[in-house]
């Protein structure tokens, strides 16, 4: 690897695969994995890998080609590398992927349960990516279905239209817009991404351009098939959006209802519950994912459903 630069700075790598690289001071607590898991797939993601002492690896098809990232924690420091077309853009955009353009001190915890999963959590940032279609696709397929079917498509997919990684070919890159367009309808089925899931996609991945420079909640539900729920999944993940809440979650009403209120709700009485933290709602809710309290179970678990059989 070169030689570290001085933070904020870039480096240039030496020929041979060497990646750039960029040592960022971030001048908040940032905990990478808290903060970016959001944006993996499952364990499996093809995209998306976590090492055991903590570096996360992250590959992306960016504006300006293909592109590999990886963060490590020095310290106060974040030590980004990247490889490929895109080392660069993805170099730029390590701050707002982290959360600098977050603002936790604006938000106030009003129940003791929130209060106390901030408290544990500091380093929970809301970030952003910059790349609307690419967290539009893993969104989509996750719609009224269980994660675990979601992420198998998104894995076989990414496998077979995705391209190796520059400097860790362990990884896929996602597939261009253009890419998505292509796949035949054999390949959606043998990924177990039914035929509306399929055309939800390939019709937004026909106006991708189009959504990157414009990603409000209309634009994005004025295409078909994208509903609240997946406006708010690629809005959190896309442009950071701190206050997206996932209205529709199978599970989300539950333990916001059961953790604020001691009681199951719906949508309605989740909105209901968050509405004091208007500004920061879907903060409340990842905070809960981490440290709230899930109702009690009173049925089977659903079953993982295999649409290839079908």
């Amino acid at each position: 690897m070169p030689e570290a630069a001085a933070a904020g700075e870039l480096s240039a790598g030496s020929g041979n695969g060497a990646p750039r690289v960029r040592l960022w001071e971030p001048g908040f607590v940032v905990d990478l994995g808290l903060t970016l898991l959001p944006h993996r797939r499952g364990r499996r993601d093809p995209a998306f890998r976590i090492e055991r002492d903590g570096t996360i690896w992250r590959a992306s098809y960016t504006p300006e080609g293909p592109g590999t990232l990886r963060l490590r924690a020095r310290g106060h420091v974040v030590e980004a590398a990247a490889w490929g077309p895109g080392a660069d853009w993805l170099l730029e955009g390590v701050p707002d992927l982290l959360g600098a353009r977050d603002v936790p001190e604006e938000f106030e915890p009003r129940h003791p349960v929130v209060r106390e999963a901030a408290a544990r959590h500091p380093g929970l940032r809301i970030g952003r990516t910059g790349r609307v279609f690419e967290a539009l696709v893993p969104a989509v397929l996750e719609q009224k279905v269980l994660g675990l079917e979601a992420f198998r498509a998104w894995s076989y997919l990414l496998r077979r239209f995705g391209r190796p990684a520059p400097g860790n070919p362990a990884l896929r890159v996602p597939p261009p817009p253009e890419v998505w367009v292509g796949i035949p309808s054999w390949e959606w089925h043998r990924s177990g991404a039914e035929p509306v899931r399929a055309r939800t996609i390939i019709g937004a991945a026909r106006v991708a351009d189009r959504l990157e420079e414009d990603a409000a909640e209309p634009r994005l539900r004025s295409l078909p098939g994208i509903g609240v729920w997946t406006a708010a999944e690629i809005r959190q993940r896309a442009v950071g959006d701190a206050d997206a809440v996932s209205v529709g979650d199978y599970n989300l009403p539950g333990l916001v209802g059961w953790s604020l209120a001691g009681r199951k709700v719906d949508d309605a009485g989740m909105l209901e519950l968050l509405a004091p933290y208007a500004g920061h709602r879907h903060r409340v809710t990842r905070l809960l994912e981490l440290g709230g309290a899930a109702p009690p179970r009173r049925g089977p678990r659903l079953p993982v459903r295999d649409y290839r059989s079908f």
